[in-house]
């Protein structure tokens, strides 16, 4: 249920914002598997088209932070702030995405940056919690406490299906804003408008809770300017079709490719809901579907764009 209501969320607001959209992204920062965030939004900002025109994947963090700049080309380790196991992999998916150069020197490889990386790219983030069911909420009040007290998103969301009660909005903490969306017409109402978080500022983050002990975090706004960043990368090369479809001639893709599988009448999870133990699968050819042009048709993502490497002057001296 939760999978379905989550994918047609995601269609919607793919066709009513002009958000970059991804799911199931870590959403802490000292602990950033601890917070699972189901969607995230990527509102465009105004130096957007820059960003674009580098690449369709994401950047490595530790690339962009890196001491490695557009002039003269630096050796990775001394430049790259991270595990020396790491430097190798992080150069390699930098290159890879068009935003590093390399070149050898001495049989030593130097590396720089092809391009300025643009900050200014995504305006604000906005996270959304998926909880169709309210009368089955789990750790719902815990998360959104999280959420708030970090304030690593601009906005927070609560998406449902149920009927908002007084009772509910009591127990959401009131910064969360509300909304009932129906998956099956895709309409979006607002129960209550979501407050602006402290996105600048430093944050609190709860990493456990246990009777009479609660541990927590204070996060520096640094910290939370680094993670936002990379929250937004992650969400840029990964969109929110993630998902494998099925061998099955039962499931087909739906116009904005989603999994609906025939014989459920519903959308399914692949991962989890299909496979030769479901009683309605029929062997076949897996939907050809292709995501990426229907991301780049319907969203501000560019798909394959011609990248930015470009010839500096004066770069011979070093080669």
């Amino acid at each position: 249920m939760e999978f379905g209501f989550e994918l047609a969320l995601c269609a919607a607001l793919e066709a009513r914002t002009d958000w970059v959209l991804a799911r199931q992204l870590g959403g802490g920062v000292t602990d950033p598997g601890g917070r699972v965030v189901d969607v995230v939004g990527v509102v465009p900002g105004p130096e957007f088209d820059d960003r674009a025109r580098i690449t369709d994947r994401s950047i490595p963090g530790v690339a962009i932070e890196s001491a490695v700049g557009v002039g003269e080309p630096r050796r990775p380790r001394d430049a790259l702030d991270c595990h020396p196991e790491r430097v190798d992999g992080v150069v390699d998916a930098a290159v890879d995405a068009g935003f590093f150069s390399a070149e050898r020197r001495g049989g030593r490889r130097y590396v720089r940056q092809t391009t300025r990386y643009p900050d200014d790219w995504f305006g604000r983030l906005v996270g959304v919690e998926n909880k169709p069911d309210l009368g089955r909420p789990g750790d719902l009040r815990r998360q959104l406490r999280l959420d708030v007290s970090l304030a690593l998103f601009d906005e927070v969301w609560l998406a449902t299906e149920s009927h908002v009660t007084g009772a509910h909005l009591n127990r959401i903490p009131e910064p969360v804003g509300v909304w009932r969306f129906d998956p099956e017409t895709g309409e979006r109402d607002v129960v209550r408008e979501a407050a602006s978080l402290p996105v600048d500022g430093p944050g609190v983050e709860l990493l456990d809770e246990r009777p009479l002990r609660t541990d927590v975090d204070v996060v520096s706004a640094d910290a939370k300017r680094r993670r936002r960043r990379r929250i937004a990368e992650r969400a840029y090369g990964k969109g929110w079709r993630t998902y494998d479809f099925p061998a099955c001639a039962r499931c087909a893709a739906t116009d904005d490719a989603r999994p609906h599988c025939e014989h459920f009448d519903a959308v399914v999870d692949p991962a989890s809901d299909c496979g030769a133990d479901c009683p309605g699968f029929r062997p076949g050819d897996a939907a050809d579907v292709d995501a990426d042009a229907l991301r780049d048709a319907r969203t501000p993502w560019r798909r394959d764009p011609p990248g930015v490497s470009r010839r500096q002057a004066g770069l011979d001296r070093f080669r």
